[in-house]
C-alpha cells in the first residue's frame, strides 16, 4: 500500500504510514547490505549494525512519498530510498566520532565507534556512502542512464562540501562561539537540509518531472528541513534519552550553535511551526496528491522523537 493510501489522519495516521513504509525499506536494506564473510566480515557486520538499528527512516520515506507523486515504480523508489538511508547513516556514523560530535548513543544503542572501535566506524562510514552511489547507478534503479547520472550528481552535491560535509565544518567552527541566525540557518541547511532536499527531489528525478515540480519540492524540503532541525534542537532540551535514542542536553554542554540556544524554546517552536506552514504552501501545485507530504510537515513539528 502506498503512503498516500494509508488509512488514518493526523499524527497517528502519519506514524502508521511511516511504520509501514519503514518495513518495506528495511526489507530492501537487508538485501542490499553486504553479508558478513571473508576476512573483511567485521566491516559488513559494522555496516549492518549501524544501518539496521531502529530509526525513523524519515529521509527514505520522503523519497518514497515524492516518487508516488509521479507514479514511479515502487521498486525504483525503494532502491533510491535505501540509497538515501545509506548516505544518512554514513553521516551519523562519522558525526558520532570523538573528533566530531562525540556521541556515545545513537538510535537507542551504542554508537558504532563505541560498539566496535573508531577505525572500524570510519571504514563503515566510508563504505556506506559509495554503496549509496552503487545502488543508484545500477540499471535496476532506472533504465535511463541520464536519470541515474542525475541522481548520482545530486546526491554527491548533497553529501559534499556544499552539503552535509560543509555543514559539519561550520558546526565545528562555531562550537563555543557566538553565531547569528544566518550562520545557524546556513549550517543546518547544509548539514541536515541538503540530504532532505535530495530525498524530496529524487522522486521528481525518477519520474522525469518538469523543472517546476522539482523546484516546488526543493522549496518544500528547504523549509521542512529547517523545521525538522529546530524540533531536533528542542528535543535535545526537552526530550528524554528513552524517546530520542540518544543523550539529551548535549548541545548546551558542548556549546553548540542551535536555533534553541539563540531563540529560546518558545520562539524556536513558533519558528518551526511557521516553517512547516511555508513548506505546505509549496505543495499547492500538486493538489490532493500532496496530501501525505502536507501531513508529514505537520508531523515533523509535533513529533516526540
Amino acid at each position: 500500500m502506498t503512503l498516500s493510501a494509508q488509512p488514518g489522519k493526523g499524527v497517528i495516521g502519519v506514524a502508521e504510514a511511516m511504520a509501514a513504509a519503514t518495513a518495506e525499506i528495511d526489507a530492501v536494506l537487508q538485501t542490499l547490505l553486504p553479508e558478513p564473510s571473508g576476512p573483511e566480515r567485521r566491516l559488513a557486520e559494522a555496516m549492518r549494525y549501524a544501518v539496521l538499528a531502529p530509526g525513523k527512516r524519515f529521509r527514505p520515506v520522503l523519497a518514497l512519498s515524492t516518487a508516488e507523486l509521479f507514479s514511479v515504480p515502487r521498486r525504483a523508489a525503494l532502491r533510491v530510498a535505501v540509497a538515501v538511508e545509506f548516505a544518512h547513516t554514513y553521516s551519523l556514523v562519522h558525526d558520532d566520532l570523538p573528533c566530531m560530535d562525540d556521541d556515545d548513543m545513537r538510535r537507542g544503542q551504542p554508537s558504532l565507534h563505541k560498539q566496535y572501535d573508531e577505525a572500524t566506524a570510519v571504514l563503515a562510514g566510508d563504505a556506506l556512502l559509495p554503496l549509496a552511489f552503487e545502488v543508484m547507478a545500477h540499471p535496476e534503479t532506472h533504465a535511463d542512464a541520464e536519470v541515474r547520472l542525475e541522481l548520482v550528481r545530486a546526491l554527491a552535491e548533497a553529501a559534499g562540501p556544499r552539503g552535509m560535509v560543509g555543514g559539519q565544518m561550520i558546526d565545528l567552527v562555531v562550537e563555543h562561539k557566538p553565531a547569528d541566525i544566518g550562520t545557524i540557518t546556513r549550517m543546518q541547511q547544509l548539514k541536515t537540509g541538503a540530504l532532505i532536499s535530495f530525498a524530496c527531489e529524487a522522486g521528481a528525478v525518477l519520474g522525469k518531472a518538469p523543472a517546476s515540480a522539482r523546484q516546488a519540492l526543493k522549496a518544500y524540503a528547504r523549509d521542512l528541513g529547517l523545521a525538522f532541525q529546530i524540533v531536533d534542537d528542542l528535543l535535545d532540551v526537552e526530550g528524554t534519552e528513552a524517546a530520542t535514542g540518544k543523550k539529551v542536553g548535549k548541545d548546551a554542554t558542548l556549546g553548540k550553535a542551535t536555533f534553541v540556544a539563540l531563540l529560546g524554546p518558545e520562539r524556536a517552536r513558533t519558528q518551526a511551526t511557521m516553517l512547516a506552514d511555508q513548506a505546505v504552501a509549496h505543495l499547492d501545485a500538486f493538489g490532493e496528491r500532496g496530501a501525505f507530504l502536507r501531513r508529514l510537515a505537520r508531523f515533523v513539528v509535533q513529533r516526540s522523537h
